[in-house]
Formats: C-alpha cells, sequence, structure tokens
C-alpha cells in the first residue's frame, strides 16, 4: 500500500511543504514513528484495520505535531518525557475524534511492560505511560500489569488519567489541532493541550506514589490547577554552576606568615629594635581553610562583607551555597561555589525558596574537604524533599551524615569562620538545637 504524507496539508505554522520518504515499519511500539524534520515516516504497510490505524496516528503526528525546535524551548519548564506523552495523548484524542478505532492502538505488550515497570518501582514511568496510552486498547492491560505488581497505584495512575484527559476533552477539535502560531511564536493547540498535559505530568512524576486513601485525596488535589505539589520522599538532583565559570573578586587575606627568631627572611627587621624576643624572621604560618556548606533558602540571606569577613579569615577555605526550587527537573541550578581559592563570588546567586537538595550538598561538601580540614553547614536544621516537603526520612539521611563525619552545624557565617579556626568536635546537646536533623541525632 502506498502512503503520500505529502498530501497532508493545512499547517499554518513555519513548517514548510515538501518531499517525505516512508519506511515501512510494523504495528508495535518502537516500530511507527513520524521524523518531522527529517521528514521520515515509518509505519506499516498493511492493509489490515490495526496498520491503517497506525498510520492515520503517525500522520496525525505530521499534521499536527509541533517542530521539535519547539518541544527543546518548552523544556525549560516541564520534563522531556512527560512532553512525549502528552503529545501522545493529544494525538490519540485527535484521532478518537476522527472515527480511528483508537482500540487497535496495542500490540499486546502492555500487560507484561506494567508489571515490569511498577515491579522496578519506577513511578515516573508508570504515571507518564499511562497517559500516553489514555482511551486506547493499550490502556486497561498496562494498568492490569501494574496491579499485578503494585496494585496500590492504580488509583493513583487513574487520577492523573482523568485529569489528563480532562485538560483535553474540554478542548474543540479545532483548537486541539490547531497550529497557528501564538503571540511568542508556539502551535496553539501545542500550548493549550501539550503543554498543559505535560505541566500536570511533570508534577505527577516528581510525587511519590500516593498510598491510602488519605494521600490519594492529597494527590487529586494537587492534580488541579493551582494545586500544591504533594511530597516526593526524594531530593532533587544536585545542579551544579560550575565555579569556573563564575567570576570573583580577590579578598586580601589575613597575614599567612608569623614572626620567628630563626629563618632565611629577614621580613620584619624593625622587630629587631621592638621586639624583646627579636622575631624578625617570617616562617609560614597555618593557612586556615576548611568547607562551608551555606543553606540559602528562605529567607536565610547571605552578606558579601560577612562572605568577605570569612575568607580573610579562612583563606583557604571553600564556600559552597544550594538552594532548590520547589518541582523543578533540572533547569534551573540549585548549588554553586561562593568563595574558593580566596576570591568571593561578585554577585550571590539568589536563593530558589526551597531547600531540596540538602543531602546531595552535604555529600558534595564532604567530597571536597581535604583530608582533616572541618566540614561547617549553615543551616537552620530543616531538611525537605524536591517539592519543598520536610521528610523524616530524609532528615534522617542528612542527621546519619553529620554524625559519621563530624559535620558542625552553625546558624551564620560569622560562626562559621569561628568553627574553621577553632575546629572542635559539637557535642550532641548543640547538635539537638537544629530542627529537624538535630532530632534525628542518634535514633
Amino acid at each position: 500500500m502506498s502512503v503520500f504524507p505529502e498530501l497532508v496539508t493545512g499547517r499554518e505554522d513555519e513548517l514548510a511543504p515538501g518531499p517525505w520518504r516512508v519506511e515501512r515499519g510494523a504495528a508495535a511500539r518502537g516500530r511507527a514513528s513520524c521524523d518531522l524534520v527529517a521528514r521520515v515516516l515509518e509505519v506499516p504497510l498493511g492493509a489490515d484495520a490495526t496498520a491503517r490505524v497506525v498510520r492515520a496516528h503517525e500522520l496525525l503526528h505530521a499534521r499536527v505535531s509541533p517542530h521539535p525546535r519547539h518541544l527543546a524551548d518548552a523544556l525549560d519548564e516541564v520534563d522531556a518525557r512527560a512532553l512525549e506523552c502528552a503529545e501522545e495523548l493529544r494525538v490519540n484524542e485527535l484521532l478518537a475524534r476522527l472515527g480511528h478505532d483508537v482500540a487497535r492502538l496495542a500490540d499486546g505488550s502492555e500487560r507484561a511492560g506494567g508489571e515490569r515497570v511498577a515491579a522496578a518501582g519506577d513511578w515516573a514511568e508508570a504515571v507518564c505511560f499511562a497517559v500516553a496510552v489514555a482511551g486506547t486498547g493499550a490502556e486497561r492491560p498496562f494498568l492490569t500489569g501494574v496491579r499485578r505488581a503494585r496494585p496500590e497505584w492504580v488509583g493513583g495512575l487513574r487520577a492523573t488519567v482523568r485529569a489528563a484527559r480532562s485538560r483535553v476533552g474540554g478542548l474543540s477539535s479545532e483548537r486541539l489541532g490547531a497550529t497557528t502560531l501564538d503571540e511568542v511564536g508556539r502551535p496553539r493547540g501545542f500550548v493549550e493541550a501539550t503543554l498543559e498535559v505535560a505541566r500536570l505530568l511533570t508534577r505527577a512524576r516528581g510525587a511519590r506514589a500516593p498510598l491510602g486513601p488519605d494521600e490519594l485525596r492529597r494527590y487529586r488535589r494537587a492534580l488541579a490547577d493551582g494545586g500544591r505539589r504533594v511530597p516526593s520522599g526524594r531530593f532533587a538532583e544536585l545542579a551544579l554552576v560550575d565555579a569556573r565559570a563564575l567570576a570573583r573578586d580577590p579578598v586580601p587575606a589575613l597575614r599567612r606568615t608569623r614572626p620567628s627568631v630563626t629563618g632565611v627572611d629577614l621580613r620584619y627587621p624593625s622587630r629587631l629594635a621592638t621586639d624583646p624576643l627579636r622575631r624578625a624572621f617570617a616562617r609560614p604560618g597555618r593557612v586556615v581553610g576548611g568547607v562551608v556548606l551555606v543553606d540559602q533558602s528562605g529567607s536565610m540571606a547571605i552578606d558579601v562583607e560577612e562572605l568577605a569577613g570569612l575568607v580573610r579569615r579562612s583563606p583557604g577555605a571553600l564556600v559552597l551555597g544550594y538552594s532548590h526550587r520547589p518541582g523543578d527537573h533540572g533547569v534551573t541550578p540549585n548549588a554553586w561555589v561562593l568563595v574558593a581559592g580566596g576570591r568571593v563570588a561578585r554577585s550571590i546567586p539568589p536563593g530558589n525558596v526551597g531547600n531540596g537538595v540538602d543531602g546531595p550538598a552535604l555529600r558534595l561538601a564532604l567530597a571536597e574537604r581535604r583530608r582533616g580540614e572541618p566540614v561547617v553547614w549553615v543551616t537552620d536544621g530543616q531538611v525537605t524533599d524536591s517539592n519543598d516537603h520536610p521528610d523524616e526520612a530524609l532528615a534522617l539521611e542528612c542527621a546519619r551524615l553529620v554524625e559519621r563525619h563530624g559535620v558542625v552545624l552553625v546558624r551564620s557565617l560569622a560562626a562559621a569562620a569561628g568553627a574553621l579556626r577553632r575546629p572542635a568536635r559539637q557535642s550532641t546537646a548543640e547538635r539537638r538545637a537544629f530542627g529537624r536533623i538535630g532530632a534525628m541525632i542518634h535514633l
């Protein structure tokens, strides 16, 4: 059977008409595709009903799906996998409205796939795939497979599917498939449907799978427009700004030598007359170093003068700051170098409201210290997950690191400077004054 994607017309965006190459595919997952850049359509060429529906699905991608440039631009706010699955939902919804039997969009692998994803504990993939196949013949067997391994997940998956379908179901077919560009140059159907569903899916992927009626109710509320994100139960990944990319101003350090009665460097000849001990020679002094980790969440502001003072007193110190934007999926930096090599960053990166990366940031600080150096953590003792919810398990994880590695907890940079110059083991009573971390000490 011949297929002519060149005959697909009606696009009103910047994708110009042109020749396509059609390659033989199959009615199986991963064996059919539409590449808008290379203009390659891979589809089954058979005359059976399933092959016809799969061809129609890929041709609809050629008609309404956005240019990859628009997909890349959207990755600042949504997850790539969420965006991919949201576009599948939009295309399948349009396909059903055109009268195609979307129940045929299944290849028999869904039940085993659902069981495998659930057994691996991959909630993020489960929630995305459930939305991608929503309303098709693949939805029920996929959920059946999930139920075999994680029956407690099914309620949350169904809630996500309902929320996603409600966002596309309320749009007319004209708006759902629109390729006219909006005021910032994005296809309107993509913005109104795909991007909205992708935002929902990004939140759902970042959440912890709801277990039990209470968590499921909170999860449903979180899926609503404007709903607060639910707990994720895990730290976000660290997105560190490369220290070499930050311009820094040098700070005059305290004297790195000390007077001595012996030596080869006659640095202070005036002391021969003024110092009873005649300490006129210079000998190397101890350069105070160490690592300072600074929690910049919430209202914990950092004063540049305090940083400069810390460098003068501890010229060898490395100072790291961190704060995570709740729900961010790795686009926004959440950790940065404030001081390195006796230089202070010219501008202090603002905090991102939340904590979110306490554990990964603390591990980075521990990895950066040299043998024998202290690690000082400027913190209020609060620990939150990637969605900025307090989490006891994560607080316990940080408390264990504090105990195991002798991390000193302080509440200000001024106190950090003192802790670096006079390293001393912190008592349990002192650590217990620091919020959730302190409460977990020795538990």
